[in-house]
């Protein structure tokens, strides 16, 4: 089977669940999950990756869909005092910092300060579990905006295969996709029929969709990790993902993608 979809994902982000739900419904369809640095997302895009799971903010040169937001923690010695604490307020302690994140350039060096009991770190909670350090513990940060996650990937890399994956993450159940559709209709299920039957009903060339080629992905350009606004791009100042129906495509996307061009 040859692969039609490369997917990459930052440190502390895992696809897996995401990547059952894309085998068990497409599994003709092939699928690689790449690991990536957290600084390596425009150039995983710029070579064999379709799309990736990033942290905002990312280039405003590509679609973006807000996820999730992750939990701010403050990662420190099991021994400390901090640690009998719910949350923690850095404002009011007077403990050293060796690094206030929201994520480390080095999470590993700044750990290995954090055990050697130099001082504390702030960090996502997910690379932290990711981590692995038993000598740690790490409590929530009080009032931090945490980190966003987002799905990413570059216009010209838009197909009716990444119109899927997108369909996946966000939930829509095999019955609505617009796949499910298509095959509904080759069926001679509802929607089947002559294109000039269709015409004829409709009244015009369009169809009832009017708008049914657009993609389902908008763009969203987000702003700093937990800004209230998610994108600068048409019906993105809302703070939520982007509207399906309003993405940039031109055309009808193609069925391949980077992995089988």
């Amino acid at each position: 089977m040859t692969a039609a979809l490369t997917i990459a994902f930052v440190p502390g982000v895992s696809p897996a669940k995401w990547a059952r739900v894309w085998r068990e419904r497409f599994p003709t369809i092939g699928l690689v999950l790449r690991p990536i640095g957290a600084g390596d997302v425009d150039d995983a895009l710029a070579g064999e990756a379709d799309m990736a799971f990033a942290r905002m903010p990312v280039s405003r040169q590509h679609n973006a869909i807000p996820l999730w937001t992750e939990t701010a923690v403050v990662a420190m010695p099991k021994d400390s005092p901090l640690a009998e604490l719910d949350e923690v307020d850095l404002g009011a302690t007077e403990v050293h910092v060796v690094d206030a994140g929201p994520v480390p350039a080095d999470v590993d060096g700044a750990l290995d300060l954090v055990e050697a009991n130099v001082g504390v770190a702030v960090l996502p909670q997910s690379l932290f579990r990711a981590a692995s350090r038993k000598d740690l513990v790490a409590r929530p940060l009080t009032d931090a905006p945490g980190t966003r996650i987002a799905l990413v990937w570059r216009d010209q890399d838009s197909t009716e295969v990444t119109e899927d994956f997108i369909g996946v993450v966000r939930g829509r159940t095999a019955n609505s996709s617009r796949r499910a559709a298509d095959a509904s209709t080759d069926a001679g299920g509802p929607g089947s029929g002559s294109a000039s039957a269709r015409k004829a009903k409709t009244g015009s060339g369009k169809g009832a969709g009017g708008n049914a080629g657009a993609g389902a992905g908008g763009k969203a350009k987000a702003k700093s990790p937990g800004g209230g606004k998610s994108g600068s791009g048409k019906g993105s100042n809302t703070g939520k993902g982007p509207v399906p129906g309003r993405g940039r495509m031109r055309g009808k996307p193609s069925r391949g993608s980077k992995g089988n061009r």
